[in-house]
């Protein structure tokens, strides 16, 4: 088992047939929830789980709520990204995280690896998304 970095394949059909809204004010709830090394999250995930998901003090299951910035296109590129999220003093560690669509069926969007495992004790964890850009953002299609 391994956290890959990746789009999720079925969201990418996904975006075709209308299940996703990004907009800012007006579109769907998307949430980041975070998981343990041992995690199984790849392409071929396509919706939220809680097997792998991490635990801890002030860390609730199936995560926190995103704030979404408004897709934006540039060239032949669309991209979209998200406010900064911070969870608040928890304890706890965690090697990757899902963002995913629960207005919809917690469909998978997109896997984060962060490359090694992360521990906080008592203290916020903070998740910086890249600036919003067509070749930056998390989200991106060409």
């Amino acid at each position: 088992m391994a956290i890959y970095q990746t789009m999720c394949t079925s969201f990418k059909a996904e975006v075709a047939q209308g299940l996703h809204n990004f907009t800012r004010t007006t579109g769907n709830v998307f949430k980041l929830a975070l998981y343990v090394a041992t995690a199984d999250l790849s392409a071929s995930t396509t919706v939220y789980t809680a097997s792998g998901e991490a635990s801890g003090t002030n860390y609730t299951a199936g995560g926190i709520t995103l704030t979404n910035i408004t897709p934006l296109s540039s060239g032949t590129t669309g991209y979209w990204s998200f406010d900064d999220a911070t969870f608040t003093n928890v304890t706890l560690s965690c090697a990757g995280a899902l963002i995913y669509n629960s207005t919809n069926g917690n469909r998978a969007v997109c896997v984060l690896s962060f490359g090694n495992t992360i521990t906080k004790t008592a203290s916020n964890l903070v998740i910086t998304f890249p600036p919003m850009g067509a070749t930056d953002s998390v989200l991106r299609i060409t």
